[in-house]
Parts: structure tokens; sequence; C-alpha cells
């Protein structure tokens, strides 16, 4: 499959509202491309590998989507790829832009009025990050520190919610990606990371000197990560629930997982070290789209 890389300058041009009567299917069908949304640091999610090469657990299985995406419609699809960002990726789905996302993005109430989610594929923990040498342990400990966190994403919630929950007083510092919000914790700006306990994995593992940080703290926040597309667009969203599904009863998903969380991962052959959770593997055995808030409920 011809793979190509559109820059976020191109993506602002084609960024035309997306015309609701025509679905996903019918669109690629009659343009011969589909859009994958990628991330350029969203840990073994979602990352770049360089020279518009993406790579991580949700791009490989939303290149299985795509696969049965071209038996749906019947012929070969070239995938385009467009670098999203946490601020920018709902709308980029919302106007067609982008046709999947493919990233690190929480499934929760307020963003299912906007998009649909796939079944989820990946429930993570949103911890802190810290150097070792810090001393610290625990979010009580930020109190007077600066806190590093990514613009646009549901950790911020968590951090002010917490920050009002211990009686600490932390002053918020933001990079525009994760890239930038772990090398704002690297370079002494920033006390603490903030962010999905993955995205602080592939982070640290990637870092010059992974050893010189550590992932630390109660878990702020339970969140059902899964694939975005599209709102109202119940055949495109089967063709990614059914490739899922077939996945996990097969025990590919789990396979899948292993090759990015725990195996060596290119372009250092690091590895993340992130064995899948029970409520992970729960999510793979009963697979669905609740939201965020259901998991709080539990």
């Amino acid at each position: 499959m011809k793979k190509q890389l559109l820059s976020l300058a191109c993506a602002a041009l084609l960024a035309t509202p997306f015309v609701a009567s025509a679905n996903t299917l019918e669109k690629v069908k009659a343009s011969g491309t589909i859009t994958m949304g990628v991330r350029d640091s969203s840990g073994a999610l979602s990352y770049t590998l360089g020279d518009g090469k993406y790579a991580g657990y949700h791009v490989e299985i939303c290149q299985r989507i795509i696969e049965q995406a071209e038996k749906a419609v019947g012929r070969k699809l070239q995938t385009n790829y467009v670098s999203v960002t946490s601020q920018n990726r709902i709308p980029l789905t919302q106007n067609g832009t982008v046709d999947i996302e493919c990233g690190s993005t929480t499934n929760n109430a307020a963003r299912q009025r906007d998009v649909s989610f796939a079944v989820t594929t990946y429930v993570e923990e949103v911890r802190i990050a810290v150097k070792a040498n810090s001393g610290i342990t625990s979010i009580n400990q930020l109190n007077g520190k600066n806190v590093a966190t990514t613009t646009g994403t549901t950790s911020v919630q968590h951090l002010r919610r917490h920050e009002r929950g211990a009686g600490v007083d932390f002053k918020e510092v933001y990079g525009k990606d994760h890239a930038e919000s772990f090398l704002l914790l690297e370079s002494g700006r920033a006390d603490a990371f903030v962010m999905d306990g993955q995205i602080l994995a592939g982070n640290i593992a990637s870092a010059k000197n992974p050893g010189d940080f550590r992932i630390v703290g109660e878990v702020l926040s339970v969140e059902p990560i899964a694939i975005m597309m599209r709102k109202d667009d119940p055949a495109f969203k089967k063709v990614a629930d059914d490739t899922i599904r077939g996945l996990a009863q097969s025990g590919e998903l789990a396979k899948i997982y292993d090759k990015w969380f725990v195996q060596p991962i290119p372009p250092k052959n690091t590895r993340v070290g992130l064995p899948a959770s029970d409520i992970t593997k729960a999510a793979w055995a009963g697979l669905n789209d609740k939201p965020m808030e259901d998991y709080v409920k539990k």
C-alpha cells in the first residue's frame, strides 16, 4: 500500500467541511485514499519514526481496520498520514480531514457528543513522572512545584481536580505535545509530568538516560483509550469494531499489544515494559465503547 505523509499545512488546506450525507466508506471508495490521524509522541500507541513513517499499537490496529475497509469497498486504498495534536484531533476528525484517528484519545461522554469511538483497545492509568533523584513519590509533594501536562488532554482536568482535592498548590506548565511536555521535565523546567502511564513510559524509554526518570504516586484516573472516527457513521464504525473483535477473539490483539509494549520497538529497540494490565485484558474480553465515566462508577 503506498503511503504518503500530509503535513499539517496541507491538512489545513484539506480541512473543508465533510458532506454529512456521504459516509466514510463511500468517501474513500470514491477517492481511493483514506487518511489516518497519527501522533508524533504518544508512547507505544502512536509515534513517528521519521521520514513520514509512523508506528505503534493503535497505528497497527488502524492498518488492520483499513485492510477490512478495502474489502468492504472493493479496492485498494492509499493511506495518507496527518500528524494531529491533542488540540486539533477532534476538529480534524469532525471536518473530514482525518477519517480515522489512531493516537491516544480518551473516550469520554463529552467527546462522544462530537465524535464516535471504536470499542476500547487499551485502558490507561494516569500517573506522575519525575526525575529519579527528586524525592517526589506522591501528588501531595507537588506543592509549590511546576507540573507539566499536554494542552488539550484530559490529564489537565484530572490535575486540577487532584490539586483541589489534595489541598496542594502547584503551577501548571503546558507542552504543545507529549514530547514537549517531557522535555519540560527533562530540562528541569517542570518538576513532574502528569500524563497517561504508557505515554510517560514511552518517553522515558526513548530518553537519553532512561534511568534518570521514574513513574511514581497514586493512579489519578482510569481511562478507556480508543480509536476515533466521525460521529453518526455506523457502517465505518462497524468495520472498525468488527476488525477489533476479530483480533481479540483470535488472540492477535494480545500479540499486537505485546509487540509494542513488551518487546523491543524501533527505532532504538528499547522496551516500554508495560505488560497488559488486568483492566485492559478485561476490556478485550468484554469489548465495548463505554466512556470514561462508566469506569469511574466502578
